[in-house]
């Protein structure tokens, strides 16, 4: 069995008792770590992929260490100007070992908690007064319909029943009004 994992911004192809050098965790040497983000799992012939990631799979591993990697030397120039530069750098990366890959029937661990700490808040839906303020220009009628918005007009010839506002300009709108 395997499966295809996103781990600290990679994707890594894992097996149980794998040992995958990944960036740096921050975790404790020797504690357990589960990723939840699992792209595809691969069970023989049968092959469950997700859209982006499979609900309730889960790949739990160990962290063995941290250490540094191999040094990549990154060396800059630019011919006939004497413009050399050279630096070296050291990715800081974590040892993980595979320890299980769980296909379905795992919980996130963090959502849940997040649910039961704070229970969801009802929201009330507030009528909004901006209804108020067009009616009165539709009952005065005689202002210059030009200093109005486009959503105005159109409010005005949605309650007057003009049909194809939707895709009439301002001077249209204007028209169809008077």
């Amino acid at each position: 069995m395997y499966a295809i994992v996103e781990i600290a911004g990679h994707q890594f192809k894992v097996e149980k008792d794998q040992k995958v050098f990944v960036n740096r965790l921050a975790t404790e040497e020797g504690k357990k770590v589960s990723f939840d983000n699992v792209l595809l799992i691969g069970d023989g012939n049968n092959v469950t992929l997700g859209a982006p990631a499979i609900d309730g799979a889960q790949v739990s591993a160990k962290v063995l260490k941290h250490l540094k990697g191999d040094k990549v030397i990154v060396f800059k120039k630019k011919r006939r100007k004497g413009y050399r530069v050279k630096n070296g750098h050291r990715q800081s990366l974590s040892e993980i070992v595979i320890e299980s890959i769980v296909a379905s029937g795992a919980k996130k661990a963090t959502p849940a908690k997040a649910e039961k700490a704070a229970p969801k808040k009802e929201t009330k839906k507030v009528e909004p007064k901006a209804e108020a303020k067009p009616a009165a220009k539709v009952k005065e009628g005689t202002q210059d319909l030009s200093k109005m918005t486009v959503a105005q007009l159109k409010e005005m010839a949605k309650a007057k029943g003009i049909e194809g506002i939707s895709s009439m300009k301002k001077a249209d709108l204007i028209a169809a009004l008077s």
